[in-house]
């Protein structure tokens, strides 16, 4: 699948200029540059015990006894320690969020290092995200999500008015129609032939801009 990476640069708050945006977006999560600047000189295997933490939170796990533990055998502060858990668990959760296939490792790497993420601790991201737990935590972030509900049958047929209260729907056609969704509801509504192209528009017009953003010269397309 291929994945479109934008050229506009990095935000200047996070002290990075490049030529893309990282794959969390446009704006660096706060929580993230906080936990970057606070690992920089955090020692590697408080960093690991941090990170099972974070990961065991992914899983759906209540890991609050972890992370007191944690609080009492190391210098950091209260607050520092929320840093950091809270930027590692934005860091991962975005990615995971992503298939493997858009994102990926060798770009994920790099958005880290780009980040000034230290090298040692990229490796222990990586490993998560595109190690043998992935199908364990996406799974878990499929269960805690939110999810709307989708559109499995969607009926309908012309119908014209012969007999109404309003001359001027009078012999006008419209277009009812009946959708059922994934939970079980169904709904029942009616759309004028002037709405229904006017739908019918928009979204042949919000195709062709789609269309138009991808022949941009700020974007790229890679394999």
């Amino acid at each position: 699948m291929a994945s479109v990476r934008s050229v506009h640069p990095y935000p200047s708050a996070s002290g990075i200029n490049n030529d893309r945006i990282s794959y969390l977006g446009a704006k660096i999560p706060p929580e993230v540059e906080a936990m970057v600047k606070l690992v920089k000189d955090l020692d590697k295997d408080l960093f690991r015990k941090i990170l099972k933490a974070v990961v065991g939170a992914l899983e759906g796990n209540d890991c609050r006894e972890a992370v007191k533990v944690i609080q009492q055998n190391t210098s950091l502060s209260e607050e520092q320690l929320s840093f950091i858990i809270a930027g590692a668990y934005t860091l991962l959760r975005v990615a995971l969020r992503l298939p493997v296939s858009t994102l990926k490792q060798e770009v994920f790497k790099e958005d880290l290092k780009e980040l000034r993420i230290p090298d040692e601790f990229i490796g222990d991201f990586s490993n998560i995200v595109y190690g043998s737990r992935r199908p364990v935590l996406e799974e878990a972030a499929m269960k805690q999500g939110i999810r709307l509900p989708t559109v499995e049958d969607l009926r309908w047929r012309v119908d014209v008015a012969i007999s109404t209260s309003s001359l001027s729907r009078a012999l006008q056609p419209s277009i009812l129609m009946q959708m059922k969704l994934s939970n079980g509801e169904s709904h029942r509504f009616e759309v004028s032939v002037a709405k229904f192209q006017e739908l019918r528009y928009n979204v042949a017009l919000l195709l062709k801009e789609m269309n138009d953003l991808e022949k941009k010269n700020i974007l790229k397309i890679q394999d």
